[in-house]
């Protein structure tokens, strides 16, 4: 698996079993130049160039690193960005979520401008509004599911569309199975249902479509560091057996589940 460390700006892989994780990108320090990170938030593989592509938001810019055999090679994909949340789809475009101007772009590599998918009216809570989104999942019809986290609701912006749906939460901040508190890390499997990280809540939700409430699939016993419980939990993804990671953020680990 691949991990952005954030407060250790780097990106670590780690195969499972292992003891010790490899430090693939930066590890350099905590500075602003080409080789170096700082505050990561996401990173995704770019497998037909065999690159890493990867946010740096405090550095303002979304970074290629492609991997060498001997070395690596460092350019700026997109520069002055608040940017947060990355999603490359099928098509090899790169979707982009800014906690800054509260949208998401879809780029076409090597295009430094973009365009707006999602949001781009400024901070609120109308449906063609976003409040600090975070993390992005888009579908194979090019449907943009955004996690608008101080909103604590996901949105789902479909291709072409001038505002969004609500498909989870957006009943406020709460502990409820129809609320989260900051949603964050998304996933969304073919058959619509949406996963999700709650936070503060240091749960991980499960919406099936069309649903009106969630289902709790991981977590929701309350802040700890025991293996049923989280604290804040940030990331999520699935393996092709349909195993679960969770990126545990304040207890400094990946969690494993092997979920039905």
């Amino acid at each position: 698996m691949i991990i952005a460390d954030y407060s250790n700006h780097r990106i670590v892989q780690w195969k499972m079993g292992d003891k010790n994780g490899q430090v693939v990108a930066s590890g350099n320090g905590d500075r602003n130049r080409l080789v170096q990170l700082y505050y990561l938030s996401d990173v995704l593989i770019d497998k037909e160039t065999d690159s890493l592509i990867i946010c740096d938001p405090w550095n303002r810019r979304v970074i290629r690193w492609t991997r060498c055999s001997d070395s690596t090679q460092e350019e700026i994909l997109i520069d002055n960005i608040g940017g947060w949340g990355l999603f490359m789809d099928d098509q090899r475009y790169l979707y982009v979520s800014s906690n800054e101007t509260h949208e998401v772009k879809r780029y076409q590599l090597g295009d430094k401008n973009g365009i707006i998918v999602a949001g781009g009216n400024g901070p609120g809570s109308a449906l063609n509004r976003l409040n600090s989104p975070a993390y992005i999942f888009v579908d194979q019809q090019q449907n943009v599911y955004v996690s608008d986290s101080n909103n604590h609701r996901v949105m789902k912006w479909n291709k072409g569309a001038k505002e969004g749906i609500v498909v989870a939460g957006g009943q406020g901040q709460g502990d409820s199975l129809t609320q989260f508190s900051f949603p964050y890390g998304l996933w969304v499997d073919t058959l619509g249902t949406i996963y999700v990280t709650d936070l503060f809540n240091n749960r991980v939700m499960r919406w099936t479509q069309g649903a009106k409430e969630g289902t709790i699939v991981v977590g929701g016993n309350g802040e700890g560091e025991g293996a049923n419980q989280f604290r804040k939990p940030v990331g999520l993804s699935f393996d092709r057996q349909g195993n679960l990671y969770v990126a545990d953020s304040d207890n400094h680990r990946v969690q494993f589940f092997s979920i039905q």
